[in-house]
Parts: structure tokens; C-alpha cells; sequence
């Protein structure tokens, strides 16, 4: 389908080709007014000043409306068998490939499905089990007015995974998801509901090659967990080298609730995004890990939040990040502490690892306190591959590239080892040894 600007007859377009419900047509154009009344971020903006958007043609890449169907009748698309061979490879409870927003496989296993799990993409989601996506989508973890690009992506949200766990259900099989991006802009939403006493552990894909010209990825993940609950969620991001991404991502705990959150992040030309975990519920823990490798003049900018609301919590961050070449890193980090959140244990870090004395890491952690019994502290370092272990692994035989692989991949492996499913852990450490 031809490509158009962001407009309200977009909208109505989109909606319409989905087939969708009535109360989500009227979401969206309401979240496309949130989009026009907001400014775009700029430079004067201090959740942006390091950031520079400017040369981003965001009107020339409009939105996609159909999917990965460029023509009435033509053949579906599929992804690269040799990005979806591995995920087939392992042991899961279900497996959702999309391109471009449309679903080309989606399976759940007998045994979940009889619990009472729903693992399917976001439009099966809204037409099949309206009540409980209405009740939850992009109502308690972000919002349309979140931002400029989160009212974007309300307005225009295409595909991604649903994954709904009932209460008291242990889905620890791992779920997988893959969104593949041939088409130059994708919109993917994330919604994980986990209901009282539930478990589960999902991990996406994000995945391109690179494209001639500017492409957008916009999206949005929301993880919402219940009381006594656990989840383990593995993010993996791939995009090509002409991508542009930005993403609001948030967490909301409830009592005893234990969230492991692990990204990962080595595509795309620049990436924004905003990670935030809110410590809702007395005794919620969270744990959130990051490995991002840039080269060129990729730019990754990630600003994480770790709000404790609520007594008792704990909070643990931990992003380590390797640079080569000119690519640039900003991380900065926000401990908050409201009054009533006593005996609160929070603790954030950034390790930056420069390969190139042209990289350059930008490390902000900041800490906003408001109660008085409280644990909370934070740390940044940026150093250079240490030659001392260099230079011992080349006494022993290994050449100078080897030896710095196996430096770079023992910096990483505090993060990797967090990574729940041997698949991804495999696809993340390949990543890994081509970036060296």
C-alpha cells in the first residue's frame, strides 16, 4: 500500500483494515490529538539533550497499513529461515513470528492453553478477548501521554505479542517471540498480564536487515504483575543499521511480585528508549540488566527509572555497555523513593568498556530519596579493555583479536548469564563475537 503521512484519516484507515472494535478506533484518534498537541523533543529537553532527532524524516516514513502485505492477493512475506530456525531449535510453551505487525506462525502448547494461557499477537488479543485487553492496554503502564512517540504509537500500534497467564498458573516453559522488519517501520506492542500467584518467562526478538534509507521502530511494552507473582523477560534488539528506535517500557509489581528484566541492545542507527519499573506493591523485587555493544556511529540512549512505591522493595540495575569506533551510549539512571516507601534497598550501575578512543560514554545515575530508612546507592565506571589481560592471553599463544573477544565476552558475562533460554543466550554471544 502506498506510504502516507501521520494523519487522523491514517488512523481510520489502519483500524479499519484491522477490523477492529469500535473502542479501539476511538483510542487511537484520541491518542493521535495527544500526538499533535506535544511538541517534538528537542535538544532544550533534558530527557533529550544528549540526544540529537533532527535528522529524522519522520513524515517521509508514515505508517505501515497493511502489514507485510504489499498488494491485495500477494504472497505473505516470511522472515529469513536462518532467523527462525533457532527459535524452532529449542524447547518453548509457544512461538509468535510476525512481520511487519502481521502474524506468519503463532503456536501455544496443549498443555498451556488448557491452564488457560493466552499467548497470541495483539490483534487476535483485541478482537477475541476484548474485555481484557480494553482493561489493561496502555492504561496502567504507559500511556498515550506518556510522550510525543508513546502518543505516536498508540495511534499507530501494529502487532506484537499478548501473553496472559490466569491465576495461580506456572507457565515456566519459555515463550517466544520474533518480530522480523522488512518493511521499514514497525509499531510492535508488548502486553504481558500475570494474575495472582502466576509465573511466566517471555522472550522477544527484534530483528532487521539493514535497509536503504531511514526506517522507524515505535514501540511500546507493558508488563503487568499481579501480587505474588514472577516474571523473567528477555529482550533482544537487532535492527539494522538504519533504524531508528524509540520505545517507552514499564513495569508495575504488585505485593511480593518478582520481575528479572534483561535487554539487550546492539541494532539501529539511534535508539531512545525509556525503561521503568514501578515497585508497587509492599515486598516487590526487580531486577533489570542491560548489554548493549555500538559501533560506527550508532547512538543508544537508554534513561531507566526505578520507582519504589510502596515499603520493603528492593531494586537491582545493572547495564554494561561496549563501544567501538565513534558510537556514542547515554544511560541515565533515577532511584526514586517515595515517603511511605520505608526499608527501601535500591542500587543501580553502569560499566562502560571503550574499544576505540573515539567512543564515548555518558553515564548519569541519580538518586531521589524522600524516605529516611532507606539502602540506596550508585555507581558508573569508563575504562578501556584492560591490557594487563590482554596481554596475558596473548602470552599464551592467543592472537591480539582473540584475545581481546575473550575480554570483551568476560566483561559481558555477568549479564549473559541472566539470560534464562540457551537459544537466546547462543544468538546474543554470535552478536557479540561479530561486533569484535
Amino acid at each position: 500500500m502506498e506510504r502516507k503521512g501521520f494523519t487522523c484519516e491514517a488512523v481510520e484507515e489502519l483500524s479499519a483494515y484491522l477490523d477492529e472494535p469500535g473502542w479501539m478506533r476511538d483510542f487511537r484518534l484520541a491518542a493521535f490529538e495527544v500526538y499533535q498537541s506535544l511538541p517534538m523533543p528537542s535538544l532544550r529537553d533534558e530527557a533529550w539533550r544528549r540526544t540529537d532527532i533532527r535528522p529524522l524524516q519522520l513524515d517521509s516514513i508514515g505508517p505501515f497499513l497493511n502489514g507485510n502485505h504489499p498488494s491485495p492477493g500477494s504472497p505473505v512475506v516470511e522472515p529469513p529461515a536462518e532467523v527462525v530456525a533457532p527459535l524452532l531449535a529449542q524447547e518453548t510453551g509457544g512461538i509468535l513470528v510476525q512481520v511487519d505487525g502481521a502474524t506468519v506462525r503463532c503456536t501455544l502448547s496443549e498443555e498451556l492453553g488448557a491452564q488457560g494461557v493466552l499467548f497470541t499477537d495483539m490483534h487476535m488479543a483485541v478482537r477475541e478477548h476484548g474485555e481484557l485487553v480494553r482493561s489493561h492496554f496502555m492504561r496502567q503502564a504507559v500511556p498515550p501521554t506518556a510522550g510525543k512517540f508513546a502518543a505516536l504509537h498508540a495511534a499507530f500500534w501494529r502487532g506484537g505479542p499478548f501473553l496472559y497467564v490466569p491465576a495461580g498458573v506456572d507457565a515456566g516453559v519459555p515463550l517466544v517471540s520474533l518480530l522480523w522488519a522488512s518493511a521499514g517501520r514497525t509499531f510492535s506492542h508488548t502486553l504481558v498480564v500475570l494474575e495472582h500467584g502466576a509465573q511466566a518467562t517471555l522472550v522477544t526478538h527484534l530483528e532487521s536487515r539493514v535497509g536503504s534509507g531511514q526506517a522507524l521502530h515505535n514501540g511500546a511494552v507493558e508488563l503487568l504483575l499481579e501480587d505474588d507473582t514472577r516474571l523473567q523477560y528477555v529482550a533482544v534488539q537487532e535492527w539494522g543499521s538504519n533504524v531508528w528506535q524509540f520505545t517507552h517500557e514499564r513495569a508495575r509489581l504488585g505485593r511480593n511480585a518478582d520481575l528479572e528484566w534483561v535487554i539487550s541492545s546492539m541494532g539501529s542507527r539511534l535508539s531512545k528508549s525509556f525503561q521503568t519499573v514501578e515497585l508497587d506493591g509492599a515486598g516487590a523485587s526487580a531486577r533489570m540488566y542491560g548489554l548493549l555493544f555500538a559501533d560506527g556511529s550508532q547512538h543508544l540512549d537508554h534513561d531507566t527509572q526505578q520507582n519504589h512505591n510502596a515499603p520493603d522493595t528492593t531494586s537491582d540495575l545493572l547495564f554494561k555497555v561496549a563501544l567501538k569506533d565513534r558510537s556514542r551510549s547515554v544511560w541515565q539512571g533515577m532511584i526514586r523513593v517515595l515517603p511511605a516507601a520505608q526499608r527501601t534497598n535500591g542500587y543501580q550501575a553502569n560499566r562502560n568498556l571503550l574499544l576505540a578512543e573515539t567512543a564515548r560514554a555518558d553515564s548519569i545515575p541519580g538518586l531521589e530519596i524522600e524516605a529516611d530508612d532507606v539502602r540506596c546507592t550508585h555507581g558508573a565506571t569508563v575504562g578501556q579493555a584492560d591490557e594487563d589481560q590482554v596481554f596475558y592471553l596473548m602470552s599464551r599463544g592467543l592472537p591480539r583479536p582473540d584475545a581481546t573477544r575473550l575480554v570483551v565476552a568476560g566483561f559481558f558475562a555477568e549479564v549473559m548469564d541472566r539470560v534464562p533460554v540457551l537459544g537466546a543466550r547462543e544468538r546474543l554471544q554470535a552478536a557479540i563475537q561479530r561486533r569484535i
